[in-house]
């Protein structure tokens, strides 16, 4: 799995075919892929990615790149001027790569960037204003989480610049918040979408589902407390083990694969009786809320990811880039003040990119368009028409007139249909 910098980018559906596993009925090499470099026409859109890598604890499921932030005297610490000087160190570096292209989004995630102080926003939002093109009406979101919510510390990123939130709930229910791990009860979930509601009028909720020891009634009460809260987006993901977690390790006792089925199914039919659109694999909304930043990831559009462990994905005329961060932020600290923040860096060959494009836009469920994929990718529909060819044969993609998009199958066992599009299974 790629590591992306936003939340839960992994399927909340089964991953396996079982018998009719998706990755054996095609065998056809991709077609027409010359060694080279690749031409794209158009760039697509540029975001911004901030990454803040502390928590004041980290949560038993989480692989992201988070640090538990250390105590002194019951007080939480971190080098929050050391960290705001880094990042705009890391974005001056980063500028001739981007070559003043526009900005259309801006995502402050982490880690929890609540923690940092209005001054800090306040500066860091100044900053990027100074050294970019920032449309007039962007998409600035931060992540924040019950229990770091201040109203007039709110009211403050909000009068900075941030005109979305992000807020990560998980759960109303203070057992299933306890075995999560996290810092705040189900009675600060409520305040601080009272709090976040009187300085914004867009934000989204997360929420996790098939929790341990989660039953079907307390699953439903959960969106039923959501949706009295009157969101504009709702991102609804299942309970996954990850590796290198302690549930990992430790496995806690998760609802079986039908409670989890059914689980899925009834927040679907619940969220579009309640009027909002499912348009990507956990992810719905009411009208023109869409997370507009997200959306340029599965759209497989550009981001610039600066901080600890962030990670760009930038195009060129000839070709695209990947880059990832210094992880550590005690290790980023030191290699930005040394202008080498960038750990890693490759282009993303020919081959691969069928894959990566699909690995994103098959995410959403109006798919995309013949003409999306050859402006994004430089390659050509004649690449990937015999696999697509195959996965309609099975049910699992649906093509009308230039669009192509996943059925209900191809959703349900998407990580198959993706993986279809793997140099390594061709």
């Amino acid at each position: 799995m790629i590591n992306y910098p936003f939340k839960k980018f992994i399927s909340s559906y089964p991953s396996s075919l079982s018998k009719n596993n998706a990755a054996e009925f095609i065998k056809a090499p991709f077609l027409g892929i010359t060694p080279g470099r690749i031409c794209l026409t158009t760039l697509p859109p540029l975001s911004l990615y901030i990454h803040f890598p502390w928590c004041v604890r980290k949560c038993p499921y989480c692989d992201f790149n988070s640090h538990a932030l250390s105590r002194t005297s019951g007080s939480i610490h971190f080098p929050e001027i050391e960290y705001i000087n880094a990042l705009r160190a890391d974005l001056e570096a980063a500028l001739p790569l981007i070559s003043e292209r526009p900005v259309h989004t801006v995502f402050i995630g982490g880690g929890t960037p609540s923690l940092l102080s209005a001054q800090a926003i306040d500066r860091l939002l100044s900053d990027l204003r100074a050294l970019l093109l920032i449309n007039v009406d962007a998409e600035i979101t931060l992540e924040a989480n019950p229990g770091t919510f201040e109203a007039a510390k709110f009211a403050s990123f909000r009068s900075s610049g941030v005109n979305r939130l992000s807020i990560g709930i998980q759960s109303f229910h203070d057992a299933h918040l306890k075995a999560l791990g996290r810092i705040h009860n189900a009675a600060q979930c409520l305040q601080a979408v009272d709090i976040a509601s009187l300085s914004f009028d867009n934000f989204n909720l997360d929420l996790m589902f098939a929790l341990p020891n989660q039953t079907l009634e307390q699953c439903y009460a959960d969106i039923e407390t959501a949706l009295s809260l009157a969101p504009p987006h709702l991102s609804l993901y299942q309970l996954t083990l990850e590796p290198n977690t302690y549930f990992h390790k430790y496995p806690p006792s998760l609802p079986d694969h039908d409670t989890s089925a059914d689980m899925q199914d009834w927040i679907h039919a619940r969220m579009r009786k309640a009027g909002y659109q499912h348009y990507e694999v956990s992810s719905y909304a009411k009208e023109h809320q869409k997370s507009r930043h997200n959306l340029n990831y599965w759209q497989f559009g550009d981001y610039l990811g600066i901080g600890a462990g962030a990670h760009s994905k930038l195009s060129f005329p000839e070709r695209i880039v990947r880059q990832i961060r210094h992880k550590h932020p005690i290790r980023y600290l030191e290699q930005t003040s040394a202008r080498t923040p960038i750990q890693e860096q490759h282009e993303i060959s020919k081959l691969d990119l069928p894959f990566e494009f699909m690995l994103n836009t098959l995410r959403l469920t109006d798919g995309f368009s013949e003409h999306h994929f050859i402006e994004r990718t430089g390659l050509t529909m004649k690449v990937i028409d015999p696999i697509l060819t195959g996965a309609e044969h099975r049910g699992l993609i649906r093509r009308d007139q230039e669009n192509i998009a996943p059925t209900s199958l191809g959703q349900r066992f998407l990580n198959d249909l993706q993986s279809l599009f793997l140099k390594g299974n061709m």
